[in-house]
């Protein structure tokens, strides 16, 4: 216990709560005990390196080369991705990984390099391999992307997991991007990225991390071009990144380099190569595609923690139908179990649930329920006997069950890392469904279990099964809530094969978006935490989780009408469009700002509901090429480095540029422009790319540039799907995809493709693969002209 620990111990003891606060001490020194009994001291360590090659082996997509002290194996995939292991490393077993390792392309072999060291050639990519273990990955043309030194170990002496420390170099103008959910960015600055999962205990702002979702997943975005490495460990570590400088130094270029170290795991990466566009897609097809939500996630839900009745729910839900405001989904939180128990219902406060969720459904709201992983160490507690019946629950090393502190008190865990409590646990979803429920988000489950000091989660001696492997919450901590986004996901898809399922988590780890999507945690209401929460959604996003959003208007905190109205207007165009906020929280819905408020926000959420369908496409191209709605601007244009730097502004699909305002009292604001043209679309007026643009932005709106040529579905004033067409500049052509949602069920829906072009003085739109002057299906509204 350092000093740290002591004060917050003591401070805790002192607090209103008493017994709580005990309880908490309670639970940070029975943590350290488990762990003192559990975990062998490390001890001495020996140092390691590969030493020199001893031996070549080619074979199916690379081969194995051997050195003194390790191997290495490199493997290329018949997709384009590149694998690479060290000390017999495979792909499997992966929590990653969607299907198994993929297959190895046969045209990549090892052969030698005019280098004296050996290298595989494949269509985008060349791994180069030194003599004593460097790793170099070069573009088809044979420019450098990455240099991987030579790795080191330290291993116990006595046995045990080995650390391990991973350097590489890259261009000197690279920009780094990734790791996760991070509070700052989407650009990561010099300095060191913890890989842990994390909840802050309390709001955070961009100066926090790590946060609850951290993945080894780090983009390197430069001149030459674009990579995503992709280090499959588990375990805790930590990235350090350090930019590159060009002409440091009597002239001479400073390389950027990254660090990875972990304390323990295998070292293996994965590495895809291409356009932005190209390497999600590559991605996907390696972690799994994204699932889709159904069509009324994509609408505007309101939650709160403390609605704490029926009755308020309803006066809400009047709130929003008197005002004529769109609602599409209610969210109830921890208030409404009993005792905080999951899978409760507290029938004093909701003594009619199944009612009130028809009631809602009937309106066109859908509810959706918490669901945490702490489970109170009661018997008599359904879920607790039921768990402890099937031996459900995490032990320690002596083999005794793993207790810690949550909201209903002394709680036990399910070990989500074993396929049998992963289905005892999708079963319990069944007593949600019934209560009338749509959709679930689950909460605390980095895990958490409170604490006065000390880490705020499991003992790391923890035993999990890892699949059968065995291991500890070392290894299992970061897959934690992966594994209770697979339970949940595949619970209710059994329980509702006919409804794609609705699924959200607050934490999680690489290959989360097979399941579901996130949101931002308890992010501060403050103008910081505006500026977080956007850096949050394009982060994930780049890391393969697409559907994410913020708190509206922060968890915590009342937020001035100016910051709710921003926070609002930027919600309104990001996938998870969610108010929320904590219980003791200012109050979260639009006519509490007064009527200018509320007014400018009937129209962010007019215009919400007008982009539906566009939102539905964006949806459903995730699935088929791993590409997330929002994307940072260079997302078209990675070679420009301006876009590089630019972090307030994202790509909506291929549409359409958002600028929200991030900062207090700006009625103007300054965008980077893409390449190429794009008109305001609400004033029709033109801006050309590449460069810099002043654009108005007062209270009533936020800044939104159509791109020229774009062919947008939107909802037209009938109700029925349309096209919004924006008009190309003479001479040039232009169009989009369309994907009308066939329902909420698993029949697949048309791809359809338009274009646009000038014939003469006339626009012409056209569907590919109709007759050419065969006129569309729907409405068409040109713009721009």
């Amino acid at each position: 216990m350092n000093g740290r620990d002591l004060v917050r111990s003591v401070k805790a003891v002192g607090l209103s709560d008493t017994a709580q606060r005990l309880r908490m001490v309670r639970s940070a020194w029975r943590r350290r005990r488990t762990d003192a009994m559990g975990l062998p001291p490390r001890g001495a360590e020996r140092a390691r390196t590969p030493g020199p090659v001893t031996l070549v082996e080619p074979g199916p997509g690379g081969g194995v080369v051997r050195f003194a002290r390790s191997e290495l194996r490199v493997r290329v995939t018949l997709g384009g991705a590149v694998f690479w292991g060290w000390d017999g490393a495979e792909p499997d077993p992966s929590y990653a990984l969607a299907g198994g390792s993929p297959e190895a392309d046969p045209r990549a072999v090892l052969e030698p390099d005019k280098a004296g060291g050996w290298r595989v050639v494949s269509e985008r990519a060349t791994v180069v391999v030194s003599r004593h273990g460097a790793v170099e990955l070069h573009t088809p043309g044979g420019v450098m992307l990455r240099r991987d030194l030579p790795p080191r170990w330290w291993e116990p002496v006595g046995g045990g997991a080995a650390r391990w420390v991973q350097r590489s170099e890259v261009a000197p103008d690279a920009r780094f991007f990734g790791l996760g959910g991070r509070a700052a960015g989407p650009r990561l600055r010099n300095g060191t990225y913890r890989l842990w999962n994390t909840d802050p205990g309390g709001s955070f702002e961009p100066g926090d991390d790590p946060l609850y979702i951290t993945m080894p997943v780090q983009w390197v975005v430069a001149d030459v071009g674009t990579h995503l490495v992709f280090h499959d460990n588990a375990w805790d570590g930590s990235v350090t990144v350090c930019e590159g400088e060009e002409g440091a130094g009597s002239g001479h270029d400073r390389a950027g380099s990254c660090e990875v170290r972990m304390d323990g795991g295998p070292l293996r990466c994965w590495v895809m190569v291409g356009t932005p566009a190209r390497v999600l897609h590559s991605w996907a097809a390696l972690t799994g595609a994204p699932v889709v939500p159904p069509a009324w996630a994509l609408g505007h839900h309101h939650a709160r923690w403390g609605f704490g009745s029926e009755l308020e729910v309803r006066r809400i839900v009047a709130g929003y139908q008197e005002r004529g405001l769109p609602l599409d989904a209610v969210h109830l939180d921890i208030d409404h179990f009993d005792a905080h128990q999951v899978f409760t219902v507290d029938e004093g406060r909701f003594p009619t649930l199944p009612k009130l969720a028809s009631e809602l459904r009937g309106a066109g709201i859908r509810l959706v329920s918490i669901v945490d992983p702490a489970v109170k160490a009661s018997p008599g507690n359904a879920v607790y006997d039921g768990g402890a019946a099937a031996d459900a629950f995490v032990r320690d090393a002596a083999g005794r069950t793993v207790r810690g502190l949550v909201w209903p008190g002394e709680a036990v865990f399910p070990d989500f890392t074993a396929g049998r409590v992963r289905k005892w646990w999708g079963g319990l979803y069944d007593e949600r469904l019934a209560q009338g429920f749509s959709g679930f988000w689950h909460d605390m489950n980095e895990p958490v279990s409170f604490a006065s000091f000390g880490e705020t989660t499991l003992p790391r001696s923890a035993r999990h099964a890892l699949e059968g492997r065995g291991g500890d919450h070392q290894e299992a901590h970061n897959v934690y809530a992966l594994g209770m986004a697979r339970a949940g996901y595949e619970g209710i898809r059994e329980l509702r094969p006919g409804e794609r399922p609705f699924l959200f988590s607050r934490s999680g780890w690489a290959g989360m978006q097979r399941y579901g999507g996130t949101w931002s945690g308890d992010v501060a209401s403050t103008w910081p935490g505006l500026r977080a929460s956007l850096t949050l959604v394009l982060g994930l996003g780049l890391c393969g989780v697409p559907y994410s959003g913020p708190d509206v208007g922060g968890f915590d905190g009342s937020p001035s009408p100016e910051l709710y109205l921003r926070w609002f207007q930027l919600g309104a165009y990001l996938p998870l469009f969610r108010t929320h906020a904590a219980l003791h929280a200012g109050r979260r819905e639009p006519w509490e700002f007064g009527p200018e408020v509320l007014e400018h926000a009937r129209v962010a959420l007019g215009e919400r509901g007008r982009l539906l369908p566009y939102f539905v496409t964006l949806a459903h191209l995730a699935r088929l090429t791993g590409a997330p709605y929002a994307r940072p601007l260079w997302w078209g244009s990675p070679e420009d480095r301006d876009l590089r730097n630019c972090e307030d502004a994202f790509l909506l699909g291929d549409c359409l540029l958002v600028a929200p305002v991030l900062w207090e009292g700006a009625v103007q604001r300054a965008v980077r422009l893409p390449p190429g043209r794009w008109y305001d679309t609400v004033t029709e007026k033109v801006y050309e790319g590449p460069g810099k643009a002043l654009l108005d932005a007062p209270l009533s709106r936020i800044p939104v540039l159509a791109r020229a040529g774009a062919v947008l579905p939107v909802r037209g004033e009938d109700g029925q799907l349309a096209l919004e067409v924006w008009a190309p500049a003479k001479g040039r052509s232009g169009g989009g995809l369309v994907i009308a949602d066939a329902g909420d069920g698993w029949e697949e829906p048309e791809l359809q493709r338009f274009g646009v072009r000038w014939s003469g003085d006339r626009l012409l739109v056209e569907k590919e693969g109709d007759e050419p002057g065969h006129g569309v299906e729907y409405a068409v509204r040109v713009r721009g002209v």
